[in-house]
């Protein structure tokens, strides 16, 4: 089944720590004509997120019925937890002319292209490792373990950026978020 849509995927990856999160809410508020896609998950809730605004959190039967119903256009598995994206979100985003921008990783980026949609593959890297580490010790978000658990996945995660349409390196957050944005600008001209 080919969906037919003039709006696209962007997918927006990278290792922990390289700032897709930060990019990604940038881009939503310089251009109004992109959509960010809200990943279902069965990771525990953080403090200040937000069911259906930072992730529609689902227990571990509600996704897996889920996927029997075949519902979800990628899912994968990461750090223990199941991610996955809703196709019925990215097509009422489409019917509302929007592009729909991914904040998922390289298996979910791989499933996606096989989804028959128009999907564009961004990969961000850090500037550097050290630089990496700093950026995951400043966030204070993880724990020790899940920090190394994090570290240990790095060289993998950063294996996977030739799949990808560009790479970009998120050295200074502004230049990084422009240069986004002016991909985006001109695969718009290509569609």
């Amino acid at each position: 089944m080919v969906f037919k849509s003039n709006n696209f995927c962007i997918v927006l990856s990278s290792p922990s720590g390289a700032g897709k999160t930060s990019i990604s809410k940038m881009l939503l508020k310089i251009d109004k004509t992109i959509a960010l896609s809200i990943s279902c998950t069965t990771r525990p809730k953080r403090k200040k997120e937000i069911h259906k605004k930072d992730y529609i959190f689902l227990t571990d039967n509600q996704f897996s019925e889920l996927i029997k119903k075949n519902k979800f256009l990628e899912s994968a598995v990461v750090f223990g937890f199941k991610y996955g994206t809703l196709k019925q979100s990215v097509l009422s985003f489409f019917k509302k002319k929007k592009d729909v921008l991914f904040d998922i990783d390289w298996q979910g980026f791989q499933q996606l292209k096989q989804s028959n949609m128009e999907v564009v593959g961004i990969f961000i890297l850090p500037p550097s490792k050290k630089e990496l580490i700093k950026r995951l010790k400043n966030r204070g978000r993880d724990t020790k373990n899940e920090m190394k658990k994090r570290m240990n996945l790095v060289q993998n995660e950063i294996s996977h950026f030739p799949e990808y349409d560009y790479v970009v390196i998120n050295e200074d957050i502004n230049i990084c978020v422009n240069q986004i944005k002016n991909i985006i600008d001109s695969e718009r001209l290509n569609s």
